[in-house]
């Protein structure tokens, strides 16, 4: 599948803000399965510089400054992705989920070390005394990895209420836990401390959903908006997406950005500002299927 995706965050203040300075995760990863073909930012007021860079996990970097007084900021990312389904695995025959567990910490091939820092607590996920037995229902002794991940996934889908109000981005994971609410932040933050608290590597993934659904198919939740759904490591089989959500595992609607430990790492904007007064925040995500025709505007909205 090829996309065209518009990403805009607009920032509106009661009162001048002299400087800011921002981080941003728009750039789409290139993957074996996924190539940006096209990507452009547009920051309004015009910065000087926007500076690119690799994070520490590999993901695109954009940033830049603004010393002059503004009221109002908007920042526009235009992508075009191609993506294509990932090859997964039998469930039933993958390892025994403990197996892929020991090797991990026993194993010392770059995979293995580079999966092993996913194991650990993070500042949004940390492995609350719950989490633990919650994810034990899934994970019985010497099952299939992939097969037990799938169950746990659907679980949380079908366990959790998906809600706008119930949560922030601080809500910690034990609330959310307990509360059985929020949004696809929560519902990966909860699924990725589960994972940790029995040993396994998982990682939080930023990314977008197709808007428009193939015919027939329902919306999936979170398509109006940057989405987030976890990766879990397989062993030989490397790294393999779950989407608690919308109870799935991603194939070509789901376009990642960039991963890392949880939602602070990857935060598709982040900043910080001097003054502003009294502030509001409007995003718009907008996931256009291209077929082999239409190509797509690359203009920028005004």
């Amino acid at each position: 599948m090829k996309y065209r995706i518009s990403h805009s965050t607009t920032y509106e203040y009661t009162d001048l803000v002299p400087v800011c300075q921002n981080i941003t995760h728009l750039v789409p990863r290139n993957l074996p399965r996924q190539r940006c073909t096209y990507h452009r930012l547009v920051v309004k007021p015009a910065p000087e510089v926007i500076n690119k860079r690799m994070d520490y996990f590999g993901n695109p970097v954009q940033e830049f400054a603004l010393h002059e007084g503004h009221r109002s900021l908007r920042i526009t990312a235009v992508s075009k992705v191609e993506v294509r389904p990932p090859s997964l695995p039998p469930p039933g025959e993958t390892a025994g989920w403990e197996t892929v567990r020991d090797e991990v910490v026993a194993a010392r091939t770059a995979a293995d070390l580079d999966a092993y820092q996913f194991c650990f607590d993070s500042p949004r996920v940390y492995r609350v005394w719950e989490l633990a037995p919650y994810a034990r229902e899934s994970f019985a002794a010497s099952r299939p990895l992939v097969e037990a991940a799938i169950e746990l996934n659907q679980r949380i889908h079908q366990d959790f209420r998906y809600d706008k109000e119930a949560t922030d981005v601080q809500t910690p994971v034990s609330d959310v836990f307990r509360n059985r609410s929020g949004v696809c932040q929560d519902l990966a933050h909860v699924a990725i401390g589960c994972l940790r608290s029995i040993g396994l590597p998982a990682r939080y993934v930023s990314g977008y959903l197709r808007t428009i659904p193939p015919a027939g198919k329902p919306r999936l939740v979170g398509a109006d908006a940057s989405h987030a759904w976890i990766a879990v490591y397989c062993g030989r089989w490397g790294w393999l997406d779950f989407d608690p959500t919308n109870d799935c595992m991603p194939l070509d609607q789901h376009i990642t950005l960039a991963w890392g430990r949880d939602y602070g790492d990857v935060a598709p904007v982040r900043g910080v500002f001097v003054g502003g007064g009294k502030h509001q925040v409007f995003v718009s995500v907008d996931v256009t299927p291209l077929d082999g025709t239409a190509t797509g505007g690359d203009e920028v909205p005004e």
